[in-house]
């Protein structure tokens, strides 16, 4: 497990609010619950209102991009809003990054409860197991 921390976190968001400073969005939308710490502090960073729900040309956030399925459902929702996680375990494609790993293993982000970490990425193993 790759421990993330707080220092980690403002560097993603600085990253990130660079590369949206200019493009015109209507707001930030945090895919819960993984996205919400980095949506509220995007929204802050680039002065734009936090959203309760993903609304074309908004920019929409997640902490993560792994397999794709919370993103890619969004996508196919909002095709013309911006997206963008903080790690990203592919190379972007239609999303940014403001981390690309090709490690894939699990990650604690700084909000995580360590122990519930470690049973949610007990679940998913095992879920994953009868997929292969």
């Amino acid at each position: 497990m790759k421990e993330l921390s707080w220092t980690q976190f403002d560097q993603a968001v600085a990253v990130l609010a660079k590369r949206y400073s200019a493009i015109p969005i209507t707001g930030i939308y945090g895919v819960p619950r993984g996205g919400l710490c980095l949506a509220v502090a995007l929204s802050h960073a680039l002065k734009q209102p936090l959203l309760s729900d993903a609304v074309p040309d908004a920019l929409i956030v997640d902490d993560v991009y792994e397999t794709g399925r919370t993103l890619q459902a969004l996508h196919a929702r909002c095709p013309n809003a911006r997206f963008a996680v903080w790690v990203s375990k592919c190379p972007p494609l239609w999303w940014q990054a403001a981390v690309v790993t090709e490690h894939s293993e699990w990650l604690l982000f700084p909000w995580e409860n360590r122990a519930q970490a470690m049973a949610d990425e007990l679940s998913y193993q095992n879920s994953r197991q009868g997929r292969r």
